[in-house]
């Protein structure tokens, strides 16, 4: 695991964003796996910078939902499809038939899981999928002690992560979904290259635990671990409970330029 610690949130889009760029460059139809919340918008923005500016052409780029709220109405603004649509798909300029997600609204939810499991496979696999982490651990919805190799399916939230949500929903938790559909750890371990993004001091224990901790189900990001090209870029305060910082930051200092992200 590859761990980068940079100044600020800013820094860590803008350093993403041009990996993404380069992967697009040896990959114009990549497939790349999205999350959502307020951690992977400063990737979001500095890709659209790059695409607006003619660096980097998108236009082929395929993207994949990582998780999906249970039972809200097609088209609810805080639907995870209607986020990435409007987050991710319409500013980069690539049309809708670009995205591919799980069906949250699906009558036979289990049936709508395995199907989209299918369908990442069918297209050939993530080429690099995003990552957050909740301040438990917990990567696209797979809450703690989620088993390790969990395919896509139906997880019931915890109350911390309904809270956590609740600001996205005029901070009523009522609002907030119980269930959800996400990509399990093994699904999500299947992609060619994962790249985690946490900012903040909120996030410092869950990142120790993540990078320097034992794999173990009760930090769903540990598995990371397990994965042959995993990045996590931190920012300063999120990296402020790492025991090796001083060492990330040595060999990230010296690593090859060629290397890339």
């Amino acid at each position: 695991m590859e761990v980068v610690i940079v100044q600020d949130a800013k820094a860590g889009g803008e350093l993403i964003a041009q990996g993404i760029a380069e992967l697009l460059r040896r990959r114009p139809d990549a497939l790349l796996g999205v999350a959502t919340g307020s951690t992977p918008l400063p990737i979001y923005e500095a890709l659209t910078a790059k695409v607006l500016a003619g660096r980097v052409d998108a236009s082929r780029a395929r993207i994949a939902q990582l998780d999906e709220y249970v039972g809200l109405p097609a088209g609810h603004p805080e639907s995870y499809r209607s986020v990435v649509l409007r987050e991710v798909v319409e500013p980069l300029g690539l049309d809708a038939d670009a995205f591919m997600g799980p069906d949250g609204s699906a009558e036979d939810v289990q049936g709508a899981c395995e199907a989209y499991d299918a369908a990442l496979a069918a297209a050939g696999g993530v080429d690099l999928q995003l990552l957050g982490i909740g301040t438990d651990g917990h990567i696209g919805f797979n809450e703690p002690c989620s088993s390790l190799a969990s395919r896509t399916r139906i997880k019931t939230l915890t109350q911390q992560t309904r809270v956590d949500n609740a600001r996205f929903f005029g901070g009523d938790i009522e609002q907030v979904p119980h269930h959800v559909i996400t990509q399990g750890i093994g699904t999500i371990l299947e992609a060619r290259h994962l790249v985690l993004l946490a900012t903040g001091e909120g996030k410092a224990e869950a990142v120790a635990a993540t990078v320097e901790g034992p794999v173990a189900a009760v930090c769903p990001a540990s598995a990371l671990q397990l994965h042959p090209h995993a990045t996590v870029v931190v920012d300063e305060a999120a990296a402020s409970k790492l025991k090796l910082a001083h060492y990330f930051r040595h060999t990230y200092a010296n690593k090859p330029q060629w290397q890339g992200l």
